[in-house]
């Protein structure tokens, strides 16, 4: 039976993962005593005892941990920010052409951030099919539920007296260096990072990412975009969808609780809209990181998610 051990278990992205592997009956959960979680030979046992190892963790305690690791079976997947630009690291965007065959092969995968995967969900098809230019300066907004921004922020919506301030949509990442940028520039095949504007805002989960073009930016017509899609996203955990109808608007909570996304397009020759949805803990953490130790094991990779 295969071995699992996620390092930072009482994490959000931890806890998701384990939630989601709590009824799968292939897999064994490995666990330290809580009496021994900080000490590092005791973390460093499990972490080469495991087959599978979940690093839930801040950047560079993820650098700690994958260098823990010594031997050549354990399959690492780390959910932080640290590795994901990596040589030697596998970027765990399965639906990138080639991507998925790099993954099932890797012993190192770094798992792509929220904002990241919308982003680059978008925009890497367009730039590999020749639609828009690789030294296009583009602009991206991304609107979160709260529950992205881990224990601290969850406790702070979620208190009974929380700031007014709360109550509205806010911005952030401001001085424009924002921790997903570079891979939402390398990995779309990018010279430039985008102008990028995150907006959290009063609700639990849910993410929705949003890429405009206009003629300046690109030739290509709505539906030349839309048959991209259609031919990338034809399997795995991202979907095109033509018109959803949600009678006239779109909602960023959609997804939530799901682990798959939502691609589509719209407008019209003067100006285009390039939209993807999904559940910020789902296809955008926890769900994505299953989604690859799902792979590694010659699984069907949506087993035990929410599709």
């Amino acid at each position: 039976m295969t071995k699992v051990f996620i390092d930072g278990s009482s994490g959000t992205t931890g806890l998701h993962i384990r939630e989601r592997l709590a009824d799968r009956t292939d897999l064994t959960i490995l666990e330290i005593p809580y009496e021994q979680r900080h000490e590092e030979d005791v973390r460093k046992q499990y972490l080469n005892d495991a087959d599978i190892a979940f690093l839930c963790l801040p950047d560079d305690a993820a650098e700690v941990s994958a260098r823990l690791v010594d031997n050549d079976h354990t399959v690492v997947i780390d959910t932080s920010t640290r590795h994901r630009t990596e040589d030697g690291w596998v970027y765990g965007l399965p639906e990138l052409e080639g991507q998925r065959e790099k993954i099932r092969q890797a012993k190192r995968i770094a798992n792509p951030g929220c904002h990241a995967t919308g982003f680059i969900s978008l925009i890497a098809p367009l730039v590999k099919a020749g639609l828009i230019r690789k030294d296009l300066r583009l602009s991206c907004f991304s609107l979160t539920g709260y529950s992205g921004g881990g224990k601290k922020m969850i406790a702070q919506y979620e208190e009974e007296s929380r700031d007014p301030l709360l109550n509205a949509p806010r911005m952030y990442g401001l001085s424009q260096n924002h921790k997903h940028l570079k891979e939402m520039r390398i990995i779309s095949g990018l010279e430039h990072d985008p102008v990028f504007c995150p907006i959290v805002a009063p609700y639990y989960a849910g993410m929705e990412v949003t890429v405009s073009l206009t003629p300046e930016d690109t030739s290509a017509s709505v539906e030349e975009i839309q048959n991209v899609y259609r031919d990338v996203y034809g399997s795995g955990l991202i979907r095109f969808a033509e018109k959803p109808d949600e009678n006239g608007f779109l909602s960023a909570a959609a997804f939530a609780g799901k682990d798959v996304m939502e691609i589509s397009v719209y407008g019209n020759a003067e100006r285009i809209l390039l939209v993807s949805r999904f559940d910020n803990l789902g296809k955008g953490a926890s769900g994505a990181a299953i989604q690859n130790m799902n792979l590694v094991l010659g699984l069907d990779e949506a087993t035990g998610l929410v599709v």
